[in-house]
């Protein structure tokens, strides 16, 4: 194993340096065989969630990297990091001083795959009606501050916003504002299945399983024309049902590259093997895992039970026993490489204590032990995740002070459980949506949420997050976003426990890894080539 451990800088809000590719479906040099990437990301339509792949319903990192490569944005957020720069426009900005009015012009000569040219009626089409749609998702959450789309002439598009929002560029390069044609997607109704149809690098046919999509067969786009610079003819996307499967499949070179989520222990052995036919590649990350709470439930409606729990997690000794040196314990939604973390739960609780815990829970009259179940995802965020929750019910349990259960379910099963409010406890992970504190709160706390949390705190919704939005210098947001954290912090409609790096596993021929995976784990299968082994 060469071990080429390339650590991207972790973007620092806004401020971070653009680096931008540039070019356009003919730049790439192609040629060759398919590019094949595994990963263990379940791709399924169910009778809960029959739509995955339409851009107003799809909300998670693993549907999101199969719609990026297909469906086109106005935004993206560049290679190395930064401000978000054109893609499907020439040009975007804020026409007005109070970050209230934001216009693109569209690149001339535009087309979607199948040949149709694309104007501003396309887009405005498609931002209403994910807003018009309101998945169960959340996901149309992210574009929640448009108030009117305007169109003039074929190429411009103006957004007129019902509040200030600096972060409103980011959105624009998130999936949910796709552009997609009319005649593929109904105005009020999500496309169910997996056909995908757009005008981004790529196009996409699916093989499925019955309900399951197994491999996604990426095809370069010859009428895309935008920012990318496509490195490639053609890349397939194969669902695993394991990292040990996955990691298997590279060793035969079944696959070429090997992305999430490999486990702990597959790490540890990639990165002290002296196998010269594979690259282990580190990436930094922005990956967080934490516990949320249906706030409404007996069990955990007393604030003072969700306290006690956060008084009690050892977050080291939970880092140190399931991840090693691939994650680091965290104690704010935000993490901390991101403008305006603050380390509000450590500020709060300091270390770990049953004392504490204990007299939290008398004071409040709460009888112990605490009983409860705490749930987890059985295929989404890995292997570990299992270890990881065996040790958060050790720790729990070993106080005295509560009697913990875990149970795991697969995320076609999990997800719809927890939007319905079925789980007074559970573990979640985030990637986030774009690189700046917005994208770690808001999510969580603000109105349509996409935990579907009844939590609601009306100084974080009405005050605290339009602030810290009318602010484009994202330093002078921080006072707001560290009052979010410090009433997150008392209040514990959710428990931070740890942020996380990124690891891809490529055969040595296989060129442009360290780009395939952004800080926020958007999956450029644009940036793969195929080189010389060595």
């Amino acid at each position: 194993m060469n071990r080429k451990t390339l650590v991207l800088p972790a973007v620092v809000g806004l401020l971070a340096p653009v680096l931008a590719a540039c070019g356009g479906s003919d730049s790439g040099s192609g040629g060759g065989d398919a590019i094949v990437v595994g990963t263990t990301d379940r791709f399924t339509a169910s009778e809960e969630a029959p739509a995955p792949l339409d851009p107003a319903f799809a909300y998670d990192v693993g549907l999101w990297n199969i719609l990026r490569q297909t469906t086109q944005t106005l935004m993206i957020q560049p290679r190395g990091g930064g401000e978000p720069v054109p893609e499907a426009a020439e040009k975007c900005g804020f026409t007005d001083t109070g970050n209230e009015r934001y216009a693109c012009t569209l690149r001339d000569g535009l087309k979607f795959a199948n040949g149709d040219a694309i104007t501003a009626e396309d887009v405005k089409y498609s931002i209403e009606r994910a807003l018009s749609i309101k998945a169960d998702s959340q996901v149309y959450a992210l574009l929640s501050t448009v108030d009117t789309v305007e169109t003039q002439g074929d190429r411009e598009v103006i957004f007129h916003l019902n509040t200030a929002d600096a972060t409103f560029p980011y959105k624009l390069s998130t999936p949910v504002a796709g552009i997609v044609n009319k005649d593929d997607y109904e105005k009020g109704k999500l496309r169910e299945g997996f056909e995908l149809d757009g005008s981004g690098p790529y196009t996409m046919k699916a093989e499925t399983d019955g309900d399951e999509m197994t491999k996604a067969v990426f095809t370069k786009n010859p009428n895309y024309k935008g920012s990318l610079e496509v490195n490639n003819d053609k890349v397939e996307v194969v669902s695993f049902n394991d990292a040990e499967a996955m990691g298997a499949a590279l060793d035969k070179g079944d696959i070429d590259v090997m992305t999430r989520a490999m486990t702990p222990d597959q790490i540890r052995k990639l990165s002290i093997s002296t196998d010269s036919n594979v690259d282990l590649i580190e990436v930094a990350g922005l990956e967080i895992r934490y516990l949320g709470f249906n706030t409404d439930a007996p069990t955990v409606k007393d604030k003072a039970v969700r306290q006690a729990m956060a008084q009690l997690i050892d977050r080291s000794a939970l880092v140190s026993q399931v991840y090693g040196s691939q994650a680091e314990p965290l104690y704010s939604m935000v993490p901390a490489t991101i403008t305006g973390h603050s380390n509000s739960f450590f500020n709060k609780y300091g270390d770990p204590s049953v004392p504490k815990a204990k007299a939290m829970l008398e004071d409040a009259g709460i009888k112990t032990p605490v009983k409860l179940t705490m749930h987890y995802t059985t295929d989404h965020y890995g292997a570990a995740t299992k270890q990881e929750f065996e040790q958060l019910q050790k720790q729990l349990n070993d106080s005295g002070l509560f009697d913990i259960d875990i149970e795991g379910q697969p995320w076609d099963k999990f997800r719809p459980a927890e939007l319905d409010g079925e789980y007074d406890v559970f573990g979640m992970g985030w990637f986030p949506d774009f690189p700046d504190a917005d994208s770690f709160i808001a999510p969580f706390l603000d109105k349509d949420n996409t935990l579907n949390s009844p939590y609601a705190n009306q100084e974080i919704r009405n005050t605290l997050i339009p602030e810290s939005r009318r602010e484009a210098d994202r330093l002078s947001a921080v006072d707001s976003l560290n009052r979010i954290q410090e009433i997150t912090a008392i209040d514990v409609p959710v428990i931070p426990l740890w942020q996380g790096k990124q690891y891809v596993a490529a055969r040595d021929d296989i060129t442009g890894t360290a780009y395939l995976l952004n800080s926020s784990s958007t999956l450029q299968v644009w940036e793969l080539g195929r080189g010389v082994s060595g």
